[in-house]
């Protein structure tokens, strides 16, 4: 029945008979069904529900109750606008995001640009293993350093299931554990449902000092995810060489635009849930400053039942996205600079740094929460070449994005730059 009113939605306006000629012969009924348009969106998603997310929502929610829920939905709202535009382009031009830009800069240019993206991914690299080897601690009580090897090594296993059986196969498993997170993460809501009226509170724009904002920062560059705004164009593209063709780009640009809406919707809601639990079970609890200590004290209110879903939402997140998080790495480079490192050489050279936050210590939630903010600072980067590009005709024809659609891609970047400027004030003035 869904695939059936999907279909209908992708078919609607004539849609089908775009970009064919009157006697082209049709897609076989495998290469038409809607459902199998879908999926890279959702690969790409996984990247908005990773241990980073957890650390910032479960600080923003313990610390400021929902004041900041209206950043999340804010933020979510961006994020599907961002990542259709990302898939759109992908689709259109047959080119990935970061092919556009390196087309346009000097050796010296894509180098620097290079260094920037590579920043971004080796930040989202450090929480994501982090946050599984927190996981593997809170369900087993393993030492972390263990921990981050034992997620590095699942992560492998994960690259070369790609590599051998291709991207289908890799979006159903990714699919399947976004499904496990989801279960993991809005547990502790149905035991413990919110109250409506301070959820209502939440939605209403406000900040409360400078701690806020470098929460609201960090609450950003988790859930707009600066690397899988490269990867979903690449993503994108990949499919469209996948059809060869066979599927008219006004079909594919609108199955991708259900795509989008699908996957973060449902992104986005596991975000919601993950403050929302904070800001109900975690206030005035001493300890709920990291994530085994919010752990506990979900557990605590909650029961252990819903304290080990969510340790596995938590190991589950990290073990999908670190694998998401490599592939995107490897794309970046290999648009950007033409240089292809196999996805498993990668995965081992970026497993060290966090190894190394593990084995000195450090605590692991902040070294998460700061990852965020740094992935924050890294979005205009990746956001105003993805709007420049697609609002432009000469790139995307008649696909380009209407004059709505830039005012607030425009919009939403304008916020992004702003909030960060502040956040690198703020910080300055805090070391000095």
């Amino acid at each position: 029945m869904f695939s059936e009113s999907l279909k209908t939605g992708l078919l609607a306006s004539g849609t089908a008979s775009v970009d064919a000629p009157a006697d082209a012969p049709a897609p076989s009924p495998d290469r038409r069904s809607p459902l199998r348009l879908l999926g890279p969106a959702f690969v790409a998603a996984i990247a908005y529900v990773d241990p980073g997310n957890v650390a910032a929502n479960l600080t923003a929610g313990a610390q400021h109750g929902y004041l900041l829920l209206w950043v999340l939905v804010l933020a979510s709202a961006m994020a599907v606008l961002v990542q259709h535009l990302s898939a759109k382009l992908g689709l259109v031009t047959g080119r990935s995001l970061a092919q556009h830009v390196a087309e346009r800069l000097g050796r010296r240019g894509r180098l620097l640009f290079w260094a920037q993206a590579e920043l971004v991914a080796a930040a989202t690299d450090l929480a994501e293993v982090i946050g599984g080897a927190l996981a593997l601690h809170i369900l087993f009580g393993l030492p972390l350093v263990h921990g981050g090897i034992i997620v590095g090594i699942v992560a492998i296993v994960l690259l070369a299931t790609r590599n051998r059986f291709g991207a289908r196969p890799f979006e159903r498993i990714v699919v399947g554990m976004l499904a496990i997170i989801t279960i993991g993460f809005l547990a502790g809501l149905v035991v413990d449902p919110p109250d409506p009226g301070a959820l209502a509170g939440g939605l209403v724009p406000r900040l409360e000092g400078p701690g806020t904002v470098v929460l609201a920062a960090s609450m950003l560059g988790a859930t707009v995810m600066p690397h899988a705004i490269y990867l979903h164009s690449g993503l994108a593209r990949d499919r469209r060489r996948e059809l060869e063709d066979a599927i008219p780009t006004r079909l594919l640009v609108r199955a991708s635009r259900w795509d989008v809406l699908l996957s973060l919707a449902l992104a986005g809601t596991v975000n919601i849930a993950m403050l929302v639990l904070a800001a109900e079970a975690l206030p005035g609890v001493p300890g709920t400053d990291t994530i085994e200590g919010a752990h506990a004290a979900i557990a605590a209110a909650s029961g252990p039942v819903v304290g080990v879903l969510f340790g596995i939402g938590l190991l589950v997140s990290g073990l999908a996205s670190t694998s998401v998080g490599a592939h995107a790495g490897a794309e970046i480079m290999g648009d950007l600079l033409g240089i292809r490192v196999p996805l498993l050489a990668r995965r081992v050279i970026t497993l060290v740094p966090a190894l190394i936050v593990l084995g000195a210590g450090i605590d692991p939630t902040a070294a998460l929460v700061l990852s965020q903010v740094a992935l924050s600072l890294g979005i205009p980067c990746a956001l105003v070449p993805l709007v420049a590009l697609t609002r432009s005709r000469a790139v995307m024809g008649e696909f380009a994005d209407t004059r709505l659609v830039t005012v607030l891609a425009a919009a939403a970047a304008g916020a992004i730059i702003v909030l960060n400027a502040a956040l690198v004030v703020l910080t300055i003035l805090g070391e000095a």
